[in-house]
């Protein structure tokens, strides 16, 4: 809402944790908006566990009342098989959470790879040349399934990306002193991301 967003082509999801996905119900006045269904893109665990909590979105029965459920059209995708949509090539990218492999996403140019905490080699190796990167960084404290502060800097600079942000951040974190931190410590572009950045690329927004 304070983004202005008036329109939602697909939905990409990471993995299941009920911070990704609890807003499902919130695509149903898009689909207002678009008046047809949303295009949903997830891994097949991922995807078999959105049909079974949230059924409701993909089959409407007929004997449902009330107002109308959010109307979602469920796409499963693989690691390393791009796909394209709005204009866009997207490339799913594994990397771990914790014991659980989830998905990054790769659009040309730019990354995002939240709730992570290791990075497989193929996938290192699919990041090569990114103008910007998102990556989770949730804390200076090491946790076993997030990347801290201080291993998102590395894997950072191991990739490589022009700029990159720190995403999934804890309240623990003082973003000035991280930030600082990161200047002296890396001399790179690596900082925290906050509500309401705006990323160039390439002159789009």
């Amino acid at each position: 809402l304070r983004a202005g967003l008036r329109r939602i082509d697909a939905m990409l999801y990471t993995h299941t944790h009920a911070d990704h996905i609890a807003g499902i119900d919130d695509l149903r006045g898009f689909n207002f908006i678009r008046n047809e269904p949303i295009p949903v893109y997830a891994g097949a665990e991922s995807a078999a566990e959105l049909r079974q909590r949230f059924g409701y979105c993909f089959t409407t029965s007929p004997d449902y009342e009330g107002g109308s459920p959010p109307d979602l059209t469920l796409q499963l995708i693989e690691p390393f098989r791009p796909l394209l949509f709005a204009g866009f090539e997207v490339l799913p990218l594994p990397v771990m959470h914790g014991s659980a492999q989830v998905l990054a996403f790769r659009f040309g140019p730019f990354a995002y790879a939240t709730d992570c905490s290791a990075i497989p080699e193929q996938t290192m190796a699919a990041l090569s040349g990114l103008e910007c990167l998102i990556l989770d960084g949730l804390r200076e404290r090491e946790h076993p399934t997030h990347f801290s502060q201080s291993e998102a800097a590395e894997f950072a600079m191991r990739i490589g990306a022009k700029q990159t942000f720190l995403t999934h951040i804890s309240h623990e974190v003082d973003h000035e002193r991280a930030n600082n931190g990161f200047r002296s410590a890396w001399q790179a572009d690596i900082q925290c991301a906050y509500d309401g950045l705006v990323i160039e690329l390439a002159g789009r927004a």
